[in-house]
């Protein structure tokens, strides 16, 4: 019998064909890159020139336009306007005394405008310091003081508890016709403050809050009327408050209730 052979095909591996690179067409968009680049740096080199004018800005009464000139050119050091670090500039300037916000704009095609936003001092702090209206200590020796600020005091790193208290109090006060000329926190984390006509009052440790609201509720009238005669008013009590009187050696008491607490 004869047997019938199949053909069987040898397999044949397939090769992979790399796409044909179009030599032409990506040698036109590396020089259109080219092209571009160059054209984007003489543009920078261009626009990167000379800083020729500083205009300073804002509402001057501690700071001088002119400090804030000197320290904008000591920052250039000859750099042109687009390569200037305008946020190192912005740091430089806030250094300067009383300098609180700093804005700074590139002003095409060669100059910057510089806008200072000054401190507002609320109270001195300790013997030459200065708190501003958020309560930070912002000068710890400034040159000028107000005379009229009022006196903070406490122990250290509790200037934002003392300012926080102050600014919550003092308005309060003065709607009701008196002014607050110091507040005292001492180191055992007792309260007290006083008034320009003279009276210190007297908060304690505990119940700080309540106390001056009992203060503004049943002592602030009489302080009001005869804050002239009286040297303390101590609210440490629990029902009521004692009054010192001004002549009396030993300060007699008034209008007390209770006992006192701390």
């Amino acid at each position: 019998m004869l047997r019938r052979t199949r053909n069987r095909r040898k397999p044949t591996g397939r090769s992979l064909k790399l796409p044909a690179i179009r030599w032409r067409r990506l040698g036109t968009v590396l020089g259109a890159l080219a092209a571009l680049g160059a054209a984007a740096a003489a543009l920078a080199m261009a626009l990167d020139r000379q800083v020729r004018s500083v205009s300073v800005a804002g509402s001057f009464q501690r700071v001088s336009p002119g400090e804030v000139e000197r320290v904008v050119k000591a920052e250039l050091h000859g750099v042109g306007l687009l390569s200037v670090d305008l946020a190192a500039m912005r740091r430089a300037i806030h250094t300067l005394p009383w300098v609180d916000a700093v804005s700074v704009q590139r002003a095409w095609p060669r100059g910057l405008n510089v806008l200072v936003i000054e401190q507002t001092a609320a109270a001195r702090w300790g013997d030459a310091g200065l708190i501003n209206t958020r309560g930070e200590l912002f000068a710890a020796d400034p040159r000028h003081i107000p005379p009229e600020l009022a006196q903070l005091s406490g122990p250290p790193d509790e200037e934002p508890a003392v300012a926080q208290r102050y600014l919550a109090a003092s308005g309060r006060l003065t709607a009701a016709g008196l002014r607050m000329t110091a507040l005292r926190l001492d180191a055992r984390g007792a309260w007290e403050f006083d008034l320009s006509n003279g009276v210190t009052v007297r908060l304690g440790r505990r119940q700080v809050d309540e106390r001056f609201e009992k203060f503004m509720g049943t002592a602030l009238k009489l302080v009001t009327e005869r804050g002239e005669e009286i040297s303390y008013v101590d609210m440490r009590y629990t029902n009521g408050f004692a009054i010192g009187w001004r002549g009396s050696s030993a300060g007699h008491a008034a209008g007390r209730e209770g006992g006192r607490n701390a």
